[in-house]
């Protein structure tokens, strides 16, 4: 067993694998997705604070959670690469930090248009979105720091480096509103205790969170796919493939 997993540690071996998971990821993307929105816009109810304004949280919410956990396994490959000299580790950190950067500038725009109605701006150097603003510069970093390197390997371990470093930014997102006097809100969703929203409204949120989630994973294997095919662009089997099409 253990033989067959590190065998898919090639790119070679894992190209065609990838090829047949995006499908699968991307209707589950669209399913859960259809169902949030449905849920989130036409079954929960308008709370009695915010109005109608506050269910920019199925979209925001998602979004912030996906742009820190991206970046953490983003960082996790990238540092597992790092270690192991993995080529395909350091293929998979690529393939998601665009994604993550698109999740981070969602959550910041999103959370503009829902500071606007909620605190009167759109934007506030809140410890929060201050740190959201530097995972959004951190992804655009490792995306510029590995484009700018020629040699792939040189490539991956100075970005291996630089998400690394640039991890400890996560956590001070998640417990900025508790070290520090800000004006985002705490967490309605917590492992410690009940949620703080009605049932049909965690639903909703849930469901968003799970649709970002599957489109994260099915984009992050298209696109792997494409970095597989240009790093190993030399390759026979790459030439085959091409002819193929």
């Amino acid at each position: 067993m253990s033989s067959d997993l590190y065998r898919y540690a090639a790119p070679q071996a894992f190209f065609p694998v990838a090829g047949r998971m995006v499908p699968f990821f991307a209707v589950l993307a669209a399913v859960f997705a259809l169902a949030g929105l449905y849920v989130g816009f036409i079954v929960a109810p308008t709370d009695a604070t915010q109005g109608e304004a506050y269910r920019i949280i199925f979209l925001h919410v998602p979004a912030a959670w996906m742009s820190m956990f991206l970046y953490l396994v983003m960082a996790g490959w990238a540092g597992f690469g790092l270690a192991f000299n993995t080529r395909l580790s350091g293929m998979m950190a690529s393939a998601l930090a665009p994604t993550g950067a698109l999740f981070t500038f969602i959550a910041l725009w999103s959370g503009a248009l829902w500071g606007r109605p909620t605190w009167g701006a759109y934007w506030v150097w809140d410890a929060r979105l201050t740190s959201e603003l530097i995972l959004l510069f951190l992804y655009l970093g490792f995306i510029a720091l590995k484009n700018a390197i020629e040699d792939p390997v040189r490539a991956d371990r100075a970005g291996a480096i630089l998400a690394l470093v640039g991890a400890v930014n996560v956590p001070i997102i998640y417990f900025s509103v508790q070290w520090w006097n800000t004006l985002h809100q705490g967490a309605s969703v917590s492992m410690t205790r009940a949620p703080s929203m009605a049932a049909t409204m965690l639903i909703g949120m849930l469901l968003m969170a799970l649709a970002a989630w599957m489109y994260s994973i099915a984009v992050a294997l298209a696109r792997l796919r494409k970095i597989i095919l240009h790093r190993e662009r030399d390759a026979e089997w790459v030439r085959m493939q091409r002819a193929a099409v």
